[in-house]
């Protein structure tokens, strides 16, 4: 683990950390910043610090997952004494349950620890807006995890730069910022960053690609993160298009306690398909996979009379008929 220095956030090097902020990151201040300690949300960090003194706090999320989570919790401590930042330190629970990955489990521990702390830590009064570190190659290693997993519109569309949580307002203001520029601003700031080992194991699958992907990608196409970042927003438009039109569909098929079904049958598989998928996440918060979406089409079509039953594991529930409606079942 890298042994933080003392940084000099008002000489010019620093002063040019406010580069690497998307133009369009105009947050309400005070700020709060995802600070794991790392070389990226340290770099946003410092530069959030030299953009608005005296209106960024940090907090830390302790995972608990490794050895070192505790010297990470004790670098970020050192780090924002000498920026004078006040951070707050959460611990979570970030053990995956059974059917659920490792990462996911941290991610969403993370994202309600986050929220969390906003919504009840004195020293957050008053925040309204967070910020999180992913960068450039983060949004290429995500659309090519999308990729590799036959992802539709939702997942091409890989991280958006702003959205709304928890009555929260979130921030990615470094997507079009390559890692490498990070550590190279870090650098020239004199601050250090701790590395997270796990970053280096190669059977995680985001890791395989940092590691044997990006550096082909580099070598046979260096403008790689522009163009992936570019076809990436072009499927989060796309995909903004289709909610629009789900939503209204869906405003027609409502009916009391649930879906029509008869008239969701009127429509193309499709449209079948988009109108069921906008229902159950915006709905039921749940996704189906594309096996269930395909059974679920099925037995739809097959809903032709009365006595046909329809009792469907999709996403984390189930859906069911009841007389001339789809309705909705949670299984946890």
């Amino acid at each position: 683990m890298a042994v933080s220095q003392t940084p000099k956030p008002a000489n010019n090097s620093a002063n040019a950390g406010a580069g690497l902020l998307a133009p369009s990151f105009q947050p309400e201040l005070p700020l709060a910043i995802a600070f794991s300690g790392g070389a990226d949300s340290t770099a946003l960090l410092v530069a959030c610090v030299n953009q608005w003194p005296g209106q960024v706090r940090a907090i830390h999320i302790h995972h608990g997952l490794q050895a070192a989570a505790d010297g990470f919790a004790s670098h970020c401590q050192a780090l924002c004494e000498q920026l004078q930042v006040p951070l707050v330190l959460c611990k979570v629970n970030a053990k995956n349950e059974a059917g659920q990955s490792p990462e996911d489990a941290a991610r969403k521990a993370r994202y309600t620890a986050l929220s969390e702390a906003v919504n009840s830590h004195p020293s957050l009064h008053g925040v309204k807006d967070i910020a999180v570190a992913q960068h450039a190659d983060d949004q290429v290693e995500t659309l090519l995890l999308a990729l590799s997993r036959g992802a539709g519109l939702p997942g091409l569309a890989s991280m958006p730069s702003k959205w709304v949580r928890d009555g929260l307002r979130w921030h990615r203001p470094l997507l079009s910022v390559p890692g490498a520029k990070l550590r190279e601003y870090l650098t020239h700031a004199e601050v250090t960053w701790v590395e997270d080992p796990t970053n280096q194991d190669e059977q995680f699958t985001r890791n395989r690609i940092r590691a044997q992907l990006l550096p082909a990608l580099e070598r046979a196409f260096p403008q790689f993160r522009d163009t992936f970042s570019r076809s990436a927003s072009h499927a989060a438009e796309a995909q903004g298009i289709l909610d629009e039109v789900a939503a209204a569909e869906l405003a027609c098929l409502m009916a009391s306690g649930g879906l029509n079904i008869k008239a969701l049958q009127q429509r193309s598989p499709a449209r079948q398909s988009l109108v069921l998928r906008h229902w159950l996440k915006v709905h039921h918060q749940t996704t189906p996979s594309t096996v269930q979406m395909s059974e679920l089409l099925s037995q739809i079509a097959a809903c032709t009379t009365r006595s046909h039953q329809l009792r469907l594991k999709v996403g984390r529930g189930h859906v069911l008929r009841e007389g001339p409606v789809l309705t909705w079942s949670c299984s946890i």
